[in-house]
């Protein structure tokens, strides 16, 4: 003869081991257990698109500063002369790649470099 109290035992074992297998259990309360490593978190950081709008900031610096040490600054303010006569594009491109303090700066330090390279 059976035990019924055994079979709902064993049932009741066979549940908290597919419980387990499952990625659940039981925690008891004040315990660190699964959850505690497992749990989504706030992330505390700042905002990332502050870091990225400077990063394209000093990309773009970068970049004129590099064009007026290889064109020379005359030159490029030529081109930027004639993209300020073009089309609408043409128009706000020089006036994003007009030149800048910064960019003037930095062009000014690079320069001894490019000399090196010709």
């Amino acid at each position: 003869m059976t035990d019924r109290n055994m079979q709902d035992f064993q049932g009741r074992l066979g549940r908290i081991d597919q419980i387990h297998r499952s990625g659940g259990g039981f925690e008891a309360e004040g315990t660190i257990g699964q959850s505690h490593y497992t749990a989504h978190r706030r992330r505390r950081f700042l905002p990332r698109w502050p870091f990225t709008l400077l990063s394209l900031l000093l990309v773009l610096v970068a970049i004129k500063a590099s064009l007026i040490t290889v064109v020379g600054p005359n030159s490029y303010e030529e081109r930027l002369d004639t993209l300020r006569r073009g089309n609408l594009a043409e128009q706000m491109g020089a006036r994003l790649l007009a030149t800048d303090p910064v960019s003037n700066a930095l062009a000014v330090q690079l320069m001894p470099y490019a000399n090196r390279l010709k």
